[in-house]
């Protein structure tokens, strides 16, 4: 009997139009892991969540969520997702932001759940501020409290640390690292796959190039080679 995996991302082709944004890609993530999805800047990654997500659909192949389509409640149920450069509803405020996606979430308690991630990414100062009035960084630590609401199953997370400082990086490595959640982590930065994740999806020119533990990709190196130049070589070749 096969196990049953988080995600299953098998053969998957997708076009914008005639341009080729992901080629034949295949990966299984299996219950309970973490991996990180690296590549340069248009290399898919972004793509590839969005179709994870069920926001974007296949031209070809096939993606299952612990064995549902992604497009299904059962699967949206499953997810948490983090896009880069979210937009939470700016006319409402922090908190009704976080009531709304909780009440839709079906979060129980939602009112400790809410307090509790106010509190933990010092967002209880702006609790009753409408969202269209934040600073950068505090809209991200929202759109990080909306991703992780309901404390999913699988979370998908697109660059989670943009537009952080240094000191809000950290609470929210924190916060992420004591969750249960398989997570895939979207990320160009090599520092914090290392710090949330142990395996690694490396995607280039919209195809799949490597896969495997971080420890491994060490190995691909020479002696003190940090991973970034690692990483770099593989994705030029």
């Amino acid at each position: 009997m096969n196990e049953l995996k988080a995600i299953e991302f098998k053969e998957v082709t997708k076009y914008y139009g005639k341009v080729l944004a992901l080629d034949n890609v295949s990966f299984e993530i299996p219950l309970n892991s973490r991996f990180a999805l690296l590549g340069p800047n248009g290399a898919g990654k972004t793509t590839t969540l969005k179709l994870i997500a069920g926001l974007l659909r296949p031209n070809q192949g096939y993606i299952k969520i612990m064995g549902y389509e992604p497009e299904t409640t059962e699967a949206k149920r499953l997810l948490g997702y983090l896009p880069e450069d979210a937009q939470p509803y700016r006319m409402l405020s922090v908190r009704e932001n976080l009531e709304y996606i909780g009440a839709l979430r079906n979060v129980e308690n939602l009112d400790d759940r809410i307090d509790e991630l106010l509190d933990l990414l010092s967002l209880r100062e702006y609790e009753r501020v409408k969202v269209g009035r934040l600073s950068r960084g505090n809209l991200q630590k929202l759109a990080v409290a909306l991703a992780i609401i309901h404390k999913p199953k699988i979370l998908l997370l697109d660059e989670p640390l943009n537009y952080l400082d240094i000191p809000t990086q950290e609470t929210v490595i924190k916060i992420l690292k004591s969750m249960d959640s398989t997570m895939l982590v979207s990320t160009h930065i090599m520092s914090i796959a290392s710090r949330l994740t142990e395996n690694v999806l490396m995607i280039a020119k919209g195809k799949l190039i490597w896969n495997g533990k971080i420890n491994d990709l060490r190995k691909l190196g020479n002696e003190d080679e940090p991973l970034e130049t690692i990483v770099s070589r593989m994705m030029k070749s």
